[in-house]
């Protein structure tokens, strides 16, 4: 049975940096053995489809190898997506100022000062960080913060990014 799943890497083509054409990634995922492999916009948004599981770490490593590059790869389902979106706690604000990181893996229980960056919020929940950001995202304080406090690989999408995924993959 096939599974559709969203690879998310972090850091491809940001400000000239972590270079990365889309048909190669494309034809790296088709080589792995995917199928139905599809990219979303220049950041490294990967569709595809697999007939076995897929493990972040391996798919990560794989990846890194065909590339020549090292790159940190989160992997989600789409039925995860979807889950995504539905438990948006921000439901209410303007989509443009909400974003979405993928964490590697769940954070561990630290204490956080989240009050003292308002208004920007973020609730963490599981594998996910929801961000309002009335200001953007551009000089925010606070996803940079909890990047160091969590200390877990992070990944940052835009709403209708991650709308538009979960869509791509038929969640």
């Amino acid at each position: 049975m096939n599974t559709t799943y969203v690879a998310l890497l972090r850091g491809v083509n940001v400000a000239g940096h972590g270079t990365i054409r889309m048909d190669e990634l494309r034809r790296v995922f088709l080589a792995l053995g995917h199928t139905e492999v599809a990219t979303y916009i220049q950041s490294g948004n990967v569709i595809f489809t697999s007939d076995v599981p897929v493990d972040a770490d391996s798919l990560q490593s794989d990846v890194g190898a065909e590339l020549g590059t090292d790159v940190t790869v989160m992997v989600r389902s789409a039925a995860e997506l979807e889950g995504v979106v539905r438990r948006n706690p921000f439901a209410g604000a303007d989509p443009s100022k909400l974003h979405v990181g993928f964490l590697a893996r769940q954070p561990p229980a630290v204490s956080l000062d989240l009050q003292r960056f308002r208004p920007e919020e973020a609730i963490i929940d599981g594998r996910e960080v929801y961000f309002h950001l009335p200001n953007g995202i551009g000089r925010a304080k606070l996803p940079p913060y909890l990047d160091r406090q969590l200390k877990v690989p992070v990944t940052v999408r835009n709403w209708n990014t991650v709308t538009k995924l979960a869509e791509l993959a038929g969640a």
